[in-house]
């Protein structure tokens, strides 16, 4: 059975930092390209930051460039965002995803809320 679990979620401040969590399980993850999207009411899920299967290449968002950071542990199979200097803009539902190259599919975690407000 698949899961991945997103934690970390939770309200900050303006300027604050969070770092989100997402262990997976049932798939193999070490050689999954990992992702982090996020979405709020009203629009389009958007990808967020990625992370390739051994971790040595990313990619992010330009609006979060600078300040957010992702990255991976496939010894524990969980991959990380760290969110420094939070907006709140970030304020959304963070989902993680998993693209298993070694059978081509495709996997989503329940999603995390992030707000970010004084």
């Amino acid at each position: 059975q698949v899961q991945l679990v997103e934690s970390g979620g939770d309200l900050v401040q303006p300027g604050g930092s969070l770092r989100l969590s997402c262990a997976g399980s049932g798939f193999a993850f070490s050689q999954s390209s990992m992702r982090w999207y996020r979405q709020v009411p009203g629009k389009e899920r958007e990808l967020v930051a990625r992370i390739s299967s051994a971790g040595g290449t990313t990619a992010y968002l330009d609006s979060v460039k600078g300040r957010f950071t992702i990255s991976r542990d496939n010894a524990k199979n969980t991959v990380y965002l760290q969110m420094n200097s939070l907006k709140p803009e970030d304020t959304a539902v963070y989902y993680c995803n998993a693209y298993d190259y070694s059978i081509f599919r495709d996997y989503w975690g329940q999603g995390t809320q992030v707000t970010v407000s004084s």
